[in-house]
């Protein structure tokens, strides 16, 4: 059966594309984006598998499904915090920024390449609009206006600060000898050092844009979104980062066609990939499933008794969304029903859709019967004797004496018009004749009926003593 297409369904295709294109966008060039593609490669697995009934295979890459999830988090806990960040739509508002930076970008082109003439190493952050707090570590808070006398101190050999970055914000150094993230791209020229890959991999997780100087090369290179620019002169450098830190209003803006239409080749890739997983999905769109639920009573008053439900099972017909969920045969359900408002007597109690929890992707269609008649009766507890049942007679060496046992009473309750006809409770029988005097017998006691319970679950001892009055 080929499901019926909706607007509905369109954009959740639309949605889940713009939502992975996202991803894709952020993680690119990273190490998270070649981790990404291996999951996507055995989810892929994973659905052939089941649509070939490997049940081994497939059952395995479920179980570890949970493992890898829980590795993900853990291994990339930076870029998952990082892209939850960017999809927040008060980050533009909360990290606003009142004043732009083009007005040091003279001077600290200027200072730079005097430092890259000297083959004095720096690295030196341009904050954008997100937050870097958990990607640069071991900073020490400078707070100071940008001069040229500043860097080239921050950045004079042997300083202290040499072999950290320093962090411009707002128009001020914040902070100096920071750590950054290294990238693991394999594409990286071996000749490039740490600070290219410190750089490589900030502007991988973030839109901070990074001026670094090649200490042996004595080369000014600027990096943002994973991509690495070599500067020849200051001018190259000053257009580059007004283009690049310019603020939100003075951005050129790219029209919609531009945007719909560029990086053409990721794009249709996972819109075709979106497409496969939603037929996959809902391949069983639309199929009727009809499975049998037990009838299960929940919050039964502590002082009645429940004698009896009809039926104790309903039918319940269940409606499939995708080839996700489990087969009818795997199905366990059952009808939790509320019966904290029943009397004493016989009530019918409806069975609405809610009281069946489906999986999920199954949406439950009808319930029938509609309604179960469930008959209750008054509780009823009291303390009846305990009566030792014998089999035969007392050998005559011990025929005068009594037989006994402990406890010799026990406590009941059930149903009060079965309780109160009770006036005895019967052991399990026993040989008489066997019976010697200075034993003990432990035997159960009978359960007197089909509703009433014993309120002590442990055997009577049964024993030989006195003698009978003469």
């Amino acid at each position: 059966m080929i499901p019926t297409i909706r607007i509905q369904d369109i954009a959740d295709i639309l949605i889940m594309t713009v939502l992975l294109y996202q991803l894709y966008s952020w993680f690119r060039g990273t190490r998270a984006i070649q981790v990404l593609l291996g999951l996507g490669v055995v989810t892929l697995i994973y659905f052939a598998t089941r649509f070939l009934d490997l049940y081994m295979t497939s059952w395995v890459l479920q179980e570890l499904s949970t493992v890898l999830i829980i590795l993900i988090i853990v291994v990339f806990q930076t870029e998952i915090r990082q892209a939850l960040y960017r999809f927040s739509l008060l980050r533009h508002i909360l990290d606003s920024r009142q004043e732009t930076q083009h007005s040091q970008f003279q001077d600290i082109a200027e200072t730079l390449f005097r430092m890259a003439a000297k083959h004095t190493g720096a690295l030196i952050v341009f904050r954008g609009i997100e937050s870097l707090h958990d990607l640069m570590t071991n900073g020490v808070v400078i707070d100071s206006e940008i001069s040229p006398q500043m860097l080239e101190s921050i950045f004079y050999d042997g300083a202290p600060f040499h072999d950290g970055a320093a962090l411009i914000n707002n128009g001020r150094i914040e902070k100096a000898a920071c750590h950054l993230p290294l990238s693991v791209s394999p594409d990286i020229p071996q000749h490039m050092g740490t600070r290219h890959r410190a750089a490589l991999g900030l502007s991988e997780r973030s839109d901070a844009v990074i001026v670094v100087i090649s200490e042996e090369r004595g080369e000014v290179s600027l990096v943002s979104g994973g991509i690495l620019r070599r500067m020849d002169t200051p001018t190259e450098l000053i257009l580059a980062l007004d283009n690049l830190l310019r603020s939100e209003v003075e951005r050129p803006r790219v029209t919609v066609r531009k945007r719909m239409f560029s990086n053409l080749f990721p794009k249709v890739s996972l819109l075709l990939g979106v497409c496969v997983f939603w037929g996959l999905i809902t391949t069983r769109q639309g199929q009727i499933t009809t499975v049998m639920a037990p009838v299960r009573l929940h919050g039964v008053p502590d002082n009645k008794v429940l004698l009896r439900t009809a039926p104790e099972e309903v039918t319940v017909q269940i409606k499939t969304m995708s080839s996700l969920t489990p087969p009818p045969s795997k199905l366990d359900l059952t009808a939790d029903i509320d019966a904290s408002g029943i009397t004493e007597g016989t009530t019918s109690l409806r069975v609405n859709h809610s009281a069946i929890t489906a999986p999920s992707g199954m949406i439950v269609t009808s319930v029938s019967p509609s309604n179960v008649r469930v008959s209750v009766e008054n509780k009823l507890r009291k303390i009846v004797p305990v009566k030792v049942t014998l089999k035969g007679k007392l050998s005559p060496a011990v025929s005068a004496y009594l037989v006994t046992c402990e406890p010799d009473s026990i406590e009941i309750e059930g149903p009060a018009s079965q309780v109160s006809q009770i006036t005895s409770v019967p052991t399990d029988e026993i040989d008489a004749n066997k019976l010697r005097k200075g034993k003990e017998y432990l035997k159960n006691v009978r359960v007197p009926g089909k509703q009433v319970t014993l309120l002590r679950d442990t055997p009577i001892t049964i024993k030989l003593s006195g003698k009978h009055p003469q």
